[in-house]
């Protein structure tokens, strides 16, 4: 992994996958010129753009008018927003749509969206013709500093969230922070958790940085938001690079916070209700309070946690959700996650901030037990 600052004050960072490596450039206006950016990777004269409706009343006409520039022709479809749409049905009408279109196996399809369409069109541009290109453009907070880049693409089933998917990396990723711009509050607010799990992973100085400089990001601040985007990919690019599968457990640490977060966006039925950088934060405060119970993380530390959850605006507390379930049940959803080893879920933990490790001895029945706590307040 690499980080250059190009002519044009745009960040680049390679992510440097033996099999695959791919570049994230981060810059102002990037989506404007797309066509650009995108032109010396396409091999025709057309291109297939998935995004949904809400990103498209916005970026639409800028991003088809610079294909235009380049002497493409963009074909567009556009879909529902929301958790919803990562679904076998939508799966089938992306599919169907791309193979009406001739997508071939060496051309690119561009997903232009947030975490839903990234992960969808990846997921199709992974099992079409047993694999074609595709160009990441995240157009939220979350998709732009974690879900873009690594290649993890997937739906989600009855049975659980991300549970039918498969490693595709992108051929191309561009952050544009303008983008941010149209984003509600609460979207910029649900991507800034997964900015802060950095810092808890392995980078106690970024999480002092977001104690500091988090309120600033949220209410628009370029040069934080910036910051933010680049350190996370940075971040994510190397613990990729080491492990792009999750085979060692490197890249497992990336999902601080999924395990409880997953359980709690299942129980909200993948709705609104809780979107998913909200239930990722809600996550991280349960596994630093529950490495607290089992006496791996000092009280104090926790507390820190929590407190700037709260400050960014975010659900810091289990019994504020007003859940109608048991801790069992919250605990049996995490049965169907895909950390589960021979039986047994590992779980990420914390010895301190910045100081997160996988641990393989963790037993459901106290979960259960630990959640029930919670949920009582």
């Amino acid at each position: 992994m690499a980080v250059n600052s190009g002519p044009d004050s745009r960040i680049v960072i390679n992510v440097a996958i033996a099999s695959a490596p791919y570049e994230v450039r981060i810059a102002p206006g990037l989506l404007a010129r797309a066509g650009e950016e995108c032109r010396p990777l396409l091999r025709k004269p057309t291109i297939a753009v998935v995004t949904d409706e809400r990103v498209a009343a916005h970026w639409r006409a800028p991003v088809a008018a610079s294909f235009e520039r380049v002497g493409v022709e963009s074909h567009w479809l556009i879909l529902p927003p929301g958790e919803a749409t990562k679904s076998w049905d939508i799966l089938a009408r992306v599919t169907d749509w791309l193979l009406a279109e001739g997508i071939e196996r060496n051309d690119r399809i561009v997903a232009l969206g947030g975490g839903v369409i990234g992960d969808l069109t990846g997921f199709a541009a992974a099992i079409l013709k047993r694999g074609c290109g595709f160009i990441q453009m995240p157009t939220t907070l979350l998709a732009q500093v974690d879900s873009s880049v690594g290649g993890k693409t997937a739906i989600n089933t009855p049975a659980g969230k991300n549970l039918v998917g498969a490693f595709h990396q992108p051929a191309l990723v561009l952050a544009d922070p303008l983008a941010l711009d149209t984003l509600p509050l609460r979207e910029v607010r649900a991507g800034y958790a997964e900015v802060v799990k950095y810092g808890l992973i392995d980078d106690p100085a970024f999480f002092s940085w977001c104690e500091a400089n988090g309120a600033k990001l949220l209410v628009g601040d370029a040069e934080a938001r910036a910051h933010a985007v680049a350190t996370s990919v940075a971040a994510k690019a190397r613990i990729v690079a080491e492990d792009e599968r999750e085979t060692t457990g490197t890249r497992a640490l990336l999902n601080l916070g999924h395990t409880f977060g997953h359980a709690l966006e299942a129980e909200t039925g993948f709705s609104d209700r809780l979107l998913h950088g909200e239930a990722v934060a809600l996550g991280m405060v349960l596994a630093a309070r529950y490495s607290v119970r089992r006496g791996l993380m000092a009280g104090q530390d926790a507390g820190r946690v929590a407190a700037h959850i709260a400050a960014a605006g975010l659900p810091a507390s289990l019994s504020a959700l007003g859940l109608a379930c048991t801790g069992r049940e919250l605990a049996d959803h995490m049965l169907h996650d895909k950390k589960m080893d021979a039986g047994t879920l590992r779980f990420l933990l914390l010895r301190g901030i910045g100081e997160t490790f996988l641990a393989k001895d963790v037993a459901i029945d106290d979960v259960a037990a630990f959640l029930d706590a919670e949920l009582a307040g």
